[in-house]
């Protein structure tokens, strides 16, 4: 029996990566239980304190819980006089990973009915007869069917060391209604223990009918990593995500303590890695812990836009409505067109276009030149100056200064860009409340350039919060409510815009996004530069049920080579190749920087009047500031 297409897990996968939690065994024994104990047998004995591990998992950023139950199956239960109890211990199992998955703060992640292997080893095939085979696979059975009884969302197959014992779990749970994933274990030369390459067994349990596949355990994350390459070239062209689940290394004895090397932070870069190759689930086996799962959530982040948390379930339609957060007492709530004169502005359908630029802080120590561009632009009819926060992931001044000079000084309102990339939580926390002192009031959330883009590579990129968890967060400031949900007598007003990708890879997962981001408390959309009416026109389309005012941005081209970088190096940015070929035609230099423009004004002028755009985002070119006042000329003002 295969499981429905239409499952959450597998949906999920489709549109995103996933994060699997890290080590149950290492972690019971870390915690004091001896090996002498029979650690699935803990479901029924020690409850909480098998849920407190989950917990911990769920609150590192897991979107995948791995029950208790590893060795829950017949063969290894017998070993203890446990085999009578093997649906209660399964059962139990799956309970508690589902009582701590309903902990998240976020949307509730899946649970995975893990199992295990039997234990005996059988160097070759032949070796199995076949009444040892029914009996194997007559007990995977029982337990997928406790599991399942369970709750589960699907079953994890793992750590098979053996294509045969692994094909006869595969079969047994097929008879199952739930997605599978089955894992096989290799040793360091790459190899299952009758020498089957990874290639061969990718090959096979596609065959044989698993709806994931992958490996777990072995030497650590840089076998893994090779592990899947070699996977994912032998299935080329089949749709069948790819789960890897390594160990923390090897264990080496220090100090006559046996320790697991890989440290969280390797994870991470290995995490990365295996998720931009196309592996879809991530996770941690032996000798993980929970600062490994965040670390590998962190990559998750970086890879996906940014996102935090557990995947919704895709079946769930979606809700556009406000987030049902209450308002503090005595605290009156600011109205969305009271919040600025930006947001009085393009909140109104009747009132004139708004044209915001961006100018951004020096690489240096004088906001002079900044500042004059600033004057420059409002007294040339510009209504509003955006900030960058560190684009790029370049090193600069903080845009809370300038943004702070900028309506200090020439008395117009600005934008803050506030990206996740730089502050952890606690600090930007602060980052906010000081902007809040210092009257500013519209934000621009992003989740931020990773910082391997920029000059300093080695930089740690911090994202414990992505755009969508960040906008939750100041709604609640909004609220009168600080990060930790107690009241702080007074709000804050700040008007929040976010970005969107008309041209993103991923369509349909960026309009998925942007309606969460107007759930988490987004009024107001700042689009990627367009150069495709139709493009947007799609855009504006599925955008339209958000009711979300639009800023659509305009970059004038510089050249030609800036053109070509921008449509094969940007994610998001899609250059028509009739315009790409009108910059080559128009060479370099001046000439090439006026057909940018030409091209900036037409796209302008087509798409001023389009339904839900009130303003324009304007992006000059390498600081030529002027080229932004070319643009609007005669358009808008």
């Amino acid at each position: 029996m295969k499981p429905a297409q239409r499952s959450p897990v597998l949906e999920a996968l489709r549109s995103s990566v996933l994060v699997v939690d890290g080590a149950m065994g290492t972690q019971i024994y870390e915690r004091g239980v001896l090996l002498t104990n029979n650690y699935e047998e803990l479901n029924l004995t020690r409850a909480d304190f098998i849920g407190k591990i989950h917990e911990e998992y769920v609150a590192a950023g897991a979107q995948v819980l791995e029950s208790n139950t590893f060795g829950a199956n017949p063969t290894r239960l017998a070993r203890h006089g446990l085999e009578q109890k093997l649906r209660e211990i399964n059962m139990a199992g799956v309970a508690i990973a589902k009582r701590a998955a309903a902990q998240a703060t976020g949307a509730t992640p899946f649970v995975a009915g893990a199992i295990g292997p039997t234990g005996p080893i059988y160097p070759v095939a032949d070796e199995w007869g076949d009444l040892e085979r029914i009996r194997v696979r007559d007990g995977f059975r029982a337990q997928a069917e406790a599991l399942a009884e369970g709750g589960a969302d699907l079953l994890v197959i793992e750590t098979m060391r053996q294509p045969e014992e692994l094909r006869l779990a595969v079969e047994a749970c097929r008879t199952i209604a739930l997605p599978l994933v089955a894992q096989a274990s290799f040793d360091e030369g790459g190899t299952m223990s009758d020498g089957t390459t990874a290639g061969e067994i990718a090959r096979l349990l596609v065959e044989w009918g698993a709806d994931v596949i992958g490996a777990n355990c072995g030497e650590g994350p840089k076998l893994l990593f090779e592990i899947a390459e070699r996977m994912l070239e032998a299935i080329d062209g089949k749709d069948v995500p790819i789960s890897i689940v390594p160990n923390a290394g090897l264990p080496r004895r220090v100090d006559d303590r046996m320790v697991y090397m890989a440290t969280p932070e390797y994870f991470q870069l290995y995490a990365r890695r295996m998720y931009k190759l196309g592996v879809r689930l991530v996770g941690g086996c032996c000798g993980t812990t929970p600062e490994h799962v965040k670390k590998i959530a962190a990559a998750a982040r970086m890879v996906s836009g940014g996102e935090r948390g557990a995947i919704e379930d895709p079946t769930v339609e979606t809700r556009t409505s406000d987030p049902p957060h209450p308002i503090a007492p005595g605290v009156s709530v600011v109205a969305t067109r009271d919040k600025s004169k930006l947001a009085a502005r393009v909140e109104d359908p009747q009132a004139r276009f708004a044209v915001s630029v961006e100018v951004n802080p020096p690489a240096g120590l004088s906001l002079a030149k900044a500042l004059d561009a600033a004057k420059m632009l409002i007294d040339g009819g510009v209504d509003v100056i955006n900030v960058a926060d560190g684009p790029r992931a370049s090193a600069r001044m903080s845009n809370l200064v300038m943004v702070h000079r900028i309506q200090e000084r020439i008395g117009c309102e600005a934008i803050l860009h506030v990206c996740c990339r730089d502050r952890n939580y606690l600090g930007t926390v602060g980052h906010l409340l000081a902007a809040h002192e210092l009257g500013i009031q519209n934000l621009c959330v992003i989740t931020g350039d990773p910082p391997k883009m920029g000059d300093f590579p080695d930089a740690t990129g911090v994202f414990d919060l992505d755009s969508v968890g960040l906008l939750r967060m100041i709604h609640q400031l909004n609220r009168g409510f600080d990060p930790g949900g107690k009241p702080m007598g007074s709000a804050t007003s700040f008007y929040c815009a976010t970005g969107a990708e008309p041209a993103a890879l991923n369509y349909p997962r960026e309009i998925e996004r942007l309606a969460k981001k107007k759930r988490a408390g987004a009024e107001l959309v700042m689009t990627q530069p367009v150069y495709d009416v139709a493009v947007l026109d799609r855009f504006l389309a599925d955008a339209a049920p958000l009711g979300l005012p639009i800023l659509v941005g305009i970059l004038p081209l510089a050249s030609y080579r800036n053109a070509e970088f921008l449509h094969n190096e940007v994610p998001g940015m899609q250059i028509p190749e009739d315009v790409r070929d009108r910059m080559r035609k128009a060479g370099t230099g001046a000439p090439a920087r006026r057909e940018g423009v030409a091209i900036a004004r037409e796209m302008l002028a087509a798409v001023k009047d389009r339904p839900g755009v009130r303003g324009a985002y304007v992006m000059p070119p390498l600081g030529r500031y002027e080229a932004a006042l070319e643009v609007i000329q005669g358009i808008v003002r």
